[in-house]
């Protein structure tokens, strides 16, 4: 895997990010950080990274099972460090998992084999924050 950050100059701290895979991200930082607020912050992205994890793992893992999941969205919460490095200390995902005749242990199996086996970024994250998930099941 590789990726490689540009700044975009001097006016501000906007940095464009060329994926390994062929794909653009721009992050930015707030004003009072010299930034434009043009794009999300690097954290921020962290965040949204360890939540695509979680999210495309419990999919895959519904799937291979055969269940009818139609939809799965995570909203995350996020506690960090006061002092540098701000790391994140807490981390809560709030899965909302949708689908046809889902069975209940399925979809906290499928969560929990994303948290403790699957998951890259939680397994890393874990070293520094406390992670916590809660599950909502939506029928279809």
């Amino acid at each position: 895997m590789e990726c490689t950050i540009d700044w975009q100059g001097p006016e501000g701290m906007l940095f464009i990010s060329r994926t390994g895979s062929g794909h653009v991200l721009a992050m930015d930082g707030a004003p009072d950080g010299g930034g434009r607020n043009l794009a999300p912050r690097p954290m921020e992205t962290v965040l949204a990274g360890a939540g695509g994890c979680a999210a495309y793992d419990v999919v895959l893992i519904l799937k291979r099972g055969r269940h009818a999941v139609t939809g799965c969205q995570v909203a995350l919460t996020a506690e960090r460090a006061d002092t540098e490095p701000k790391v994140f200390t807490k981390i809560h995902y709030a899965f909302r998992v949708t689908g046809r005749d889902l069975p209940a242990a399925a979809v906290e199996r499928a969560v929990e084999l994303s948290h403790t086996k699957y998951c890259s970024a939680i397994a890393m994250l874990e070293k520094t924050a406390g992670i916590t998930h809660s599950i909502e099941i939506v029928a279809a």
